[in-house]
């Protein structure tokens, strides 16, 4: 099928590739010239593991082009992406107008003589299916020329996980298809046929994936609903991992314990500094926004965000507890970035801890695999930005590990130790090797561990 993704940030140019590898022939637009270019050139301008292999490869069938130019893109697509970004307003509400943009943009290269599905991937507000066919359809009356057009708008959420994207696309947990016409969701349901019989799944994914039909509303709720649940377990068993270490229990064994129960299940039961990111705090935001918006206070998703927000902090408080007087002191983080194998830093729970540190008066190393060695810190300030942990260690009272890096698990402790003014390592993740670690004469504290 022909398909056309406008939008080339991280869920665009991982969907385009991705619909491309399946057969598709894509076209991905973007209004950035020169992140065109650069993509043009077999380069992607986001870090995610395999993604620019695959995107080369793709590339080199003919399957996979990028252009500027919109109505190239519209003309060609049989069925038309947006993926552009709906970053959070300081309300929290999603700022949608680049999603307006590209819809007016669609409305105005529509042809006459073709039907298109338009599909939502973005994550827009609820109620935003309808907003957009009334958007189509003022960009077709701009054109002035009173030929109508043929198109059905859809609703189709990702569910991506930073890290994991081409995995996640081809092996997800389900497909979500909002729309309320039979023909569009059939072409959609043509589009992903590959997916749905399983085709690119990995061998221990090998299952056909269930397809959830529903209304415009319901589909786009499901996205929110989605996150929203996952945020508030996360701050659920950082409640817990705080009570634990006042009661003497272990959040290890305890969300091993809760796990276990086949209505609970066990993941994102992992305790720490919280949740960041791209999607978890601005999805929240936007529900109880939302909310709001119809007379109704989510209370408890404003406590999964209230918790989330000290729990980002809960590192100085243990750090002054075995520290004392943080002024003076010299700090150093292990990881930046938000999760692991990805640079992004979009509400890292780092930037909230290196603010309060600077503020207390403690001087701040960092050190991430990314971070350090992309040259992305320009951005960062109040730390010092090292490029190996060996200098990350020299004259600091105490290491944070703040993202859960798998080569952390492999660094020389017994060497870093060695450069350290103190042994002592706070493990914001849990993840270390605590008998290890003080076997070496660490002192080690967890979070609730």
């Amino acid at each position: 099928m022909k398909v056309c993704v406008i939008g080339t940030g991280y869920v665009g140019l991982v969907t385009g590739v991705c619909l491309a590898h399946m057969g598709h022939d894509v076209i991905c637009i973007d209004n950035n010239e020169q992140k065109i270019k650069l993509m043009q050139a077999g380069r992607s301008p986001i870090y995610e593991p395999g993604l620019a292999e695959l995107m080369q490869e793709e590339m080199a069938t003919g399957r996979l082009q990028f252009s500027t130019d919109l109505s190239f893109g519209v003309n060609h697509g049989e069925i038309l992406f947006i993926a552009v970004g709906t970053p959070a307003l300081p309300t929290g509400e999603s700022d949608t107008r680049y999603v307006e943009a590209v819809a007016k943009g669609i409305g105005e290269h529509l042809p006459a003589d073709s039907y298109k599905v338009i599909v939502n991937k973005s994550t827009v507000p609820i109620g935003s299916g309808d907003w957009v066919r009334m958007i189509v359809l003022d960009g077709v009356k701009q054109k002035q020329n009173g030929h109508t057009v043929q198109f059905d708008v859809v609703s189709n959420p990702e569910f991506l996980r930073e890290g994991s994207a081409i995995f996640d696309t081809f092996n997800p947990d389900r497909i979500v298809l909002g729309s309320s016409n039979s023909k569009a969701i059939a072409l959609m349901k043509q589009l992903y046929d590959p997916l749905i019989q399983g085709q690119f799944s990995a061998p221990e994914h090998l299952k056909p994936i269930p397809v959830v039909e529903t209304d415009l509303n319901s589909a786009e709720m499901i996205k929110y609903a989605a996150n929203a649940f996952l945020a508030t377990k996360i701050s659920f068993i950082n409640e817990v991992a705080n009570v634990c270490d006042r009661v003497g229990a272990d959040i290890l064994q305890v969300a091993k314990g809760i796990g276990l129960d086949s209505r609970i299940g066990n993941k994102f039961l992992q305790a720490g500094l919280g949740w960041g990111g791209s999607c978890f705090p601005k999805d929240v935001a936007a529900l109880v926004h939302t909310a709001e918006d119809y007379g109704y206070q989510a209370q408890l998703l404003e406590a999964a965000v209230t918790v989330n927000n000290r729990q980002k902090l809960i590192v100085v408080e243990k750090l002054q507890q075995e520290l004392k007087i943080l002024k003076g002191k010299t700090i150093g983080l292990l990881g930046l970035t938000f999760k692991p194998d990805t640079d992004d830093m979009r509400d890292a729970p780092s930037l909230k801890l290196i603010a309060e540190l600077n503020r207390l008066g403690a001087r701040v190393k960092a050190y991430d695999p990314i971070v350090s060695q992309n040259g992305i810190s320009q951005g960062l300030s109040g730390v010092l930005i090292e490029n190996s942990p060996e200098m990350l260690a020299d004259t600091c009272d105490a290491l944070v590990l703040v993202t859960d890096w798998q080569e952390f698990l492999h660094l020389d402790y017994g060497q870093l130790g060695d450069r350290l003014q103190n042994r002592l390592i706070i493990d914001g993740r849990n993840f270390l090797d605590r008998d290890a670690l003080e076997a070496l004469g660490f002192r080690y504290v967890g979070i609730g561990h």
